[in-house]
C-alpha cells in the first residue's frame, strides 16, 4: 500500500490485525522489493547512527559562523546539578535536542529525520528512553517505522521542506513523527498514535522558517527542543486518552495549505522573521564581508 493516509494505515492495521509499525514495514517491502530482515537491519543502522550523533557530541565545537555550539553541554551541566524545573527524562530530552542540532550546524554526522534542520527531535525523545532501559533496541527500531510512516504521509500530503512549507514542515513534521513513535513505544494503539501525531502537528501549525543568514543554526537548533518537548507532551496526552478533534490527515492537509500561504520571506529565504531583525541582518553583512 502507498503511505499517503494515516486513516488508511489505521484501517489496514485494524483489518489485518497488525500494529502500525508492521503496516509501514510491509509498505517498505513492497516499494523497495526487499526482505523484512533487510529492511529491519537498515532501520537498525539508522537508529545506531542517531545514537552515534548523540554520543559523539562535543561541547567545544563551534559552527563556522560561531553562532552555534556549547549549549548542549551547558544544558547537561545544568541538569547535572539536579535543580531543574523538568524531571530527569525531559531535561535529557532538551539537552539531547541541543546536542544533535548543534552537531548538524557543526557539520557532524546526523540522521535527517525528516530533515537535517529537524535532526535533533527524534533522537532527543528516543535515546534517553533507551539509555535508561525503558525500551529495548528492537522496540525503538519498530518505533522508527511508526515515525517513518507518519513522515511519509506528511511528505505526500503536505511537505517536509522549510522552503515549501515553513518550519512547521520540518520541526512540526519531526515532532509529529516523534510523538507517534513515543506513543507506540509506550504501548499506545494505532488510534492513539494518530492522535499524538495530529496534536503535535497542530501545536506547531504556522511555524515559519527564518534562518539567520540562511544558516541552519539560529533559531533552528533551539526549535529542535520545542519539537521534542511538544512530542513528549502530545504522546502523554494521547496515552491518557486525550484525542485530536481534527483527524490526522485533515491536520496534515491543513498544514500543507498553511505552508503554501506563507509568504516567501518566511519560507527559508532568510528575508523575513528573525533573519530580518537588526541582529540577523548584521550577521548576514558580516558574512558577506568575510568577517565570519
Amino acid at each position: 500500500m502507498a503511505l499517503d493516509s494515516i486513516a488508511e494505515i489505521l484501517e489496514t492495521a485494524r483489518a489485518e490485525r497488525k500494529p502500525f509499525w508492521r503496516v509501514v514495514l510491509e509498505a517498505d517491502l513492497e516499494e523497495r522489493e526487499t526482505t523484512a530482515e533487510a529492511s529491519f537491519e537498515k532501520m537498525r543502522m539508522t537508529w545506531r547512527a542517531m545514537v552515534e550523533s548523540v554520543e559523539e557530541y562535543r561541547g567545544d565545537r563551534r559552527s563556522l559562523s560561531g553562532l552555534v555550539g556549547g549549549d548542549g553541554a551547558r544544558m547537561r551541566d545544568y541538569a547535572a546539578a539536579g535543580d531543574t524545573l523538568c524531571g530527569p527524562y525531559l531535561r535529557e530530552v532538551i539537552a539531547t535536542a541541543l546536542c544533535v542540532g548543534e552537531s548538524n550546524a557543526c557539520m557532524r554526522r546526523i540522521v535527517a529525520a525528516p530533515t537535517a534542520g529537524a535532526c535533533g527531535v527524534l533522537p532527543a525523545v528516543l535515546v534517553p528512553l533507551w539509555r535508561t532501559g525503558r525500551t529495548e533496541e528492537d522496540e525503538v527500531v519498530r518505533g522508527l517505522y511508526v515515525a517513518a510512516g507518519i513522515g511519509a504521509v506528511i511528505g505526500f500530503r503536505a511537505s517536509i521542506a522549510g522552503a515549501s512549507g515553513g518550519c512547521q514542515a520540518e520541526i512540526g513534521s519531526a515532532s509529529a513523527m516523534a510523538a507517534g513513535a513515543l506513543t507506540a513505544l509506550r504501548g499506545g494503539d494505532g488510534e492513539q498514535i494518530g492522535h499524538a501525531a495530529a496534536m503535535a502537528l497542530k501545536n506547531l501549525m504556522g511555524l515559519v522558517c527564518d534562518p539567520i543568514a540562511g544558516l541552519v543554526e539560529v533559531p533552528c537548533v533551539k526549535r529542535n527542543v520545542i519539537g521534542a518537548v511538544n512530542a513528549v507532551s502530545c504522546a502523554d496526552m494521547a496515552l491518557a486518552g486525550v484525542t485530536s478533534r481534527v483527524p490526522a490527515d485533515e491536520v496534515i492537509d491543513c498544514m500543507g495549505d498553511v505552508g503554501r500561504r506563507l509568504p516567501a520571506e518566511l519560507r527559508e529565504t532568510a528575508l523575513g522573521g528573525l533573519a530580518a531583525t537588526p541582529f540577523g541582518k548584521s550577521v548576514k553583512e558580516r558574512m558577506e564581508r568575510g568577517e565570519i
